[in-house]
């Protein structure tokens, strides 16, 4: 089956396997949520960092948008994950949530404006189709060349101010579209319950994780928070948590993962924008020259041709493993 066309299965009551294939509508749908939410959610961390420290900040958005959404999902009756499944999310959630999400805020609060940190983060699918060769899908010929394209852009962007001034938060830049790679990919090899009670259990623990770390690093409550921080909190729990979250663990489910990632086009135009707009950020000569490099290699990675997958027992689509891989 071609890892272009990622699909769910469901037994008929004569107990063979069917396929359903998610409407075009709903995969655009979901794309549209990823590519302009999370472009905002640079500088809406940006805002909220001015009330809350950066792990804290983001434990309670996580923990807030999972402890809603599983309470809501079993209200309708859906099954709740099991026990492999809740350790299974954990696994994606530190690399994701903990380490992707986490580093980039960690980098914001040391002075990297929000659309450098978008940019920076752009990489993304740049990385995947690297992690994705330890799954047995190695990149061809001309996913190299994208490879190598989205790589020069990200060691020219190293030389943006921001990120010159902070070698910290250069690092952490660097490291956290990796960590949120490897959890991506990873998770498409992983027993997890539907989309979902997957969203919610992976925001409900990482949020967990995050706030169990804040104090370890000394992050404390020490005032009330600001009003834009609030509503800053408020945009991310439901926006860039709940709606947009739950869009790409759909799209990482039912599309390649080059598309599923290709948010990363949009992203940093949208941060970038709003930065410079509603953030009176200051963007420099590097950046300028960076980011085209790096989308023009997150655009080769996602146009080469998708690679087949291998058809095995146990798996829902030719990627997915049913049985725990742990």
């Amino acid at each position: 089956m071609s890892e272009a066309r990622l699909t769910n299965y469901i037994t008929s009551g004569s107990g063979r396997l069917m396929q359903r294939t998610p409407p075009r509508i709903t995969v655009l749908l979901a794309l549209a949520a990823v590519y302009l939410i999370w472009g905002s959610t640079y500088l809406a961390l940006r805002f909220g960092l001015e009330g809350f420290p950066p792990f804290l900040l983001n434990g309670t958005r996580f923990t807030t948008a999972g402890a809603l959404m599983y309470g809501y999902l079993r209200v309708r009756r859906e099954a709740p994950p099991t026990r492999i499944q809740w350790f299974n999310a954990a696994k994606v959630a530190s690399l994701m949530l903990v380490g992707g999400v986490g580093l980039v805020t960690i980098a914001e609060d040391l002075g990297v404006g929000s659309g450098v940190a978008a940019a920076a983060v752009a990489v993304i699918p740049v990385w995947a189709a690297l992690v994705s060769g330890a799954f047995g899908s190695w990149p061809g010929r001309l996913e190299w060349s994208g490879l190598a394209i989205g790589l020069a852009g990200v060691v020219i962007l190293a030389q943006e101010g921001d990120l010159r001034a902070s070698t910290v938060g250069l690092v952490l830049v660097v490291v956290a579209p990796i960590l949120w790679s490897i959890g991506s990919v990873w998770g498409t090899h992983l027993d997890l319950p539907g989309a979902g009670m997957t969203t919610a259990t992976e925001l409900l623990v990482g949020g967990l994780v995050l706030l169990l770390l804040g104090p370890l690093r000394g992050e404390r409550f020490e005032a009330w928070p600001t009003t834009g921080s609030l509503f800053a909190l408020l945009y991310l729990i439901v926006l860039g948590s709940i709606v947009a979250y739950t869009a790409y663990v759909f799209l990482l489910q039912n599309a390649r993962p080059a598309l599923a990632t290709s948010y990363a086009y949009v992203n940093p135009a949208v941060a970038v924008a709003l930065g410079m707009s509603l953030g009176a950020e200051i963007v420099t000569g590097p950046v300028y020259i960076a980011l085209p490099l790096i989308l023009v290699g997150v655009g080769i990675v996602a146009m080469a041709p998708g690679r087949r997958a291998i058809e095995e027992p146990g798996r829902i689509d030719g990627s997915v493993p049913l049985k725990d891989v742990a």
